[in-house]
């Protein structure tokens, strides 16, 4: 029967040099993505490569101004809504307002907006829900969303 094999020894030898080789593909693997620091370089940049605060956030938490007759009469208020990203929390959206915009946040309010059901004839559907924030800025500022 040539369904089975007869050595088991040759197999366990077989079956030991290729998780071997597996093994030894992963370290080169991670060897080549780690950078190499010269030698020559000052120790400052080498530091400073990587800060948090250089990092721009604003395109992945800012997704458009909202523009509809409640947001146009609380602009009088110094208060803009914009739809922003479902993962984003207060802090993130304050950091890219003013890092947009450039002015300064004072306050920033959060609101899911759910859901809602949908129909088209004899079809059911979803309409999106998305999150929304609420800015308020300090006064004297403003952003022009819609030029006047």
């Amino acid at each position: 029967m040539g369904l089975f094999k007869k050595d088991k020894k040759e197999d366990g030898i077989k079956e030991e040099k290729r998780i071997k080789k597996q093994k030894e593909k992963i370290v080169k693997k991670a060897v080549e993505k780690k950078p190499k620091e010269s030698a020559s370089a000052p120790a400052e940049i080498k530091k400073d490569k990587a800060k948090k605060g250089d990092i721009k956030i604003a395109p992945s938490v800012l997704s458009r101004p909202q523009i509809t007759e409640k947001a146009t009469l609380l602009q009088e208020k110094d208060q803009y809504i914009f739809q922003v990203s479902k993962k984003a929390a207060k802090p993130e959206v304050k950091k890219a307002v003013e890092e947009v915009y450039g002015v300064d946040v004072e306050k920033v309010r959060i609101i899911n907006v759910d859901r809602k059901k949908k129909r088209l004839g004899r079809t059911t559907g979803w309409k999106k829900g998305y999150k929304k924030a609420i800015v308020t800025l300090k006064k004297g500022q403003e952003i022009e969303i819609i030029p006047r």
